[in-house]
């Protein structure tokens, strides 16, 4: 497959993305492109070395870490399409295993280039760039139609919640000729790929190019529609021959500690919430977003959703930006403790990063630190109370993090976002359904069957395993609409 002296012939070579100091000044895709140069992905392509025993598909567990692609995207097979030109074979290949491979192209971690075999020796194959060029291609060439089914069955089906897991849920269900109608609480689908990530990473346009594909087919979306507010879980179960809930693990992780309850302290996922759906509906001129613009911000939290925060207060016009991580900073290259091809935990410099050290000239990143305490001025938060950590190892084997003495001082903070991660469902769904939770606050559910402890009424996403990744989103929605059709043939 491909070229097979491709990754020595050829070096990893990233898409180009807009300069930091002029893609701060608009809220657009930061990619120069939405389809990358064939020339360029098929010298990319060529990379994909034909190993005996490729683990880029494996979407193993492995440390802790899910290694390879979780949907079992065969990459050699459509790496070798793009690289001979024929990318319609690309497009059929990458389209029976990814649903939405828009999405995961501009917001998946790529643990497929985490297991890549010819990053053992040199740098992992572009997978990424590569699905976005195949995708992109399809849409512009006509090639991706509704998935319109030949025949319907007698059989309705309700998906609660419109993020991936959901999406892809309903896809498949109306693929197999079921009825399928898709309820979001808020005012757009899309669920946090909607309103959680930021404009300028995942434009707002793909999510609804695809949703209108899926209305064409036959799927039917109810907006500003929350279970347990305004739909009862009792409508749901007599109108519909099985429910499958997909909405997410939404919960923020808090911070409790003194000061918590200050103005100027917002949990990350409502910050970017209104800052998405102000530029939506009125390119900001509402005043609804919670604004950062001339305020020294503070983001207590890494990963993906601190990195949007940054980008985002920068972008708002903030005076100063920081961002404040507990756990220590990751290792330049894999240490022996991490082997390939378990997922690499390296330090990676995002788009936020990049954007912050543009404007202020250094990392806005500082690691090992605790958050002690808010103190502000007139009920408003001004200052944090900050100490460095180090990390020690317990009798049982865990690890706890331990204030370094003479450490402690005091930040200035106007804005402080709290991108903790999240911890669990919301409960109104526990009180409607009366299912029954896991320890972690999530849906118990049958791994194979999805089904919940109520009868027809089915989970998967994040609902069901917690806060995790788009690949991991889209193969639950596939997986649960499998085993929904089995429960709806059985009651035949």
């Amino acid at each position: 497959m491909a070229k097979a002296t491709g990754f020595l012939d050829y070096k990893r070579q990233e898409l180009d993305e807009r300069p930091a100091g002029k893609r701060i000044k608009d809220w657009h895709e930061i990619k120069t492109s939405s389809i990358p140069k064939k020339a360029k992905l098929q010298e990319q392509a060529a990379r994909c070395m034909d190993c005996g025993v490729p683990f880029c598909h494996s979407g193993t567990m492995i440390g802790g870490a899910v290694s390879g692609c979780p949907l079992h995207n065969l990459m050699p097979e459509f790496n070798d399409f793009v690289y001979q030109g024929l990318d319609q074979f690309a497009y059929a290949r990458l389209n029976k295993t990814n649903n939405f491979p828009e999405f995961t192209s501009h917001v998946c971690p790529a643990p497929c280039e985490g297991a890549c075999c010819a990053g053992v020796v040199a740098e992992p194959v572009t997978v990424r760039n590569i699905e976005q060029y195949i995708i992109e291609k399809a849409f512009a060439e006509g090639w991706v139609q509704p998935n319109t089914p030949e025949t319907r069955t007698k059989k309705k089906v309700a998906v609660i919640g419109s993020g991936p897991a959901g999406l892809a849920c309903a896809d498949e269900l109306n693929k197999l000729g079921h009825t399928v109608t898709v309820y979001e609480r808020d005012d757009r689908p899309g669920g946090l790929l909607m309103y959680g990530i930021p404009n300028m990473k995942l434009d707002k346009e793909l999510i609804l190019r695809r949703v209108e594909l899926l209305k064409k087919a036959g799927v039917k979306f109810e907006l500003n529609s929350e279970v347990g507010k305004n739909v009862s879980s009792n409508t749901l179960t007599k109108e519909f021959d099985a429910v499958v809930l997909c909405t997410g693990s939404t919960i923020p992780r808090d911070l409790p500690v003194t000061g918590r309850n200050l103005d100027g302290i917002y949990y990350a996922k409502d910050y970017l919430h209104k800052a998405t759906k102000s530029l939506l509906d009125s390119k900001f001129k509402d005043k609804k977003a919670i604004s950062a613009k001339d305020k020294n911000v503070v983001v207590i939290g890494g990963g993906d959703t601190g990195t949007d925060c940054v980008a985002t207060a920068i972008r708002q016009g903030c005076k100063s930006v920081k961002q404040l991580e507990i756990m220590p900073c990751l290792p330049h290259s894999r240490t022996d403790s991490n082997p390939w091809p378990e997922f690499p935990r390296v330090f990676k410099t995002d788009y936020g990063q990049e954007e912050a050290f543009h404007l202020y000239k250094e990392d806005p990143r500082e690691y090992c630190i605790m958050t002690k305490g808010f103190t502000g001025t007139k009920g408003k938060v001004s200052k944090i109370s900050i100490c460095q950590v180090t990390w020690e190892k317990q009798r049982g084997g865990g690890m706890i993090p331990v204030e370094i003495p003479g450490t402690a001082k005091e930040i200035t903070a106007d804005l402080v976002l709290l991108a903790m991660g999240f911890v669990g469902t919301e409960k109104q769904l526990f009180d409607e359904f009366k299912f029954t939770s896991t320890p972690q606050g999530n849906i118990a559910a049958d791994e194979t069957t999805y089904a919940t402890t109520a009868p027809g009424i089915f989970t998967a996403g994040d609902a069901r395993r917690g806060q995790s990744l788009v690949v991991w989103a889209i193969k639950e929605g596939r997986n649960a609409a499998l085993a929904v059709n089995e429960y709806l043939i059985s009651k035949k």
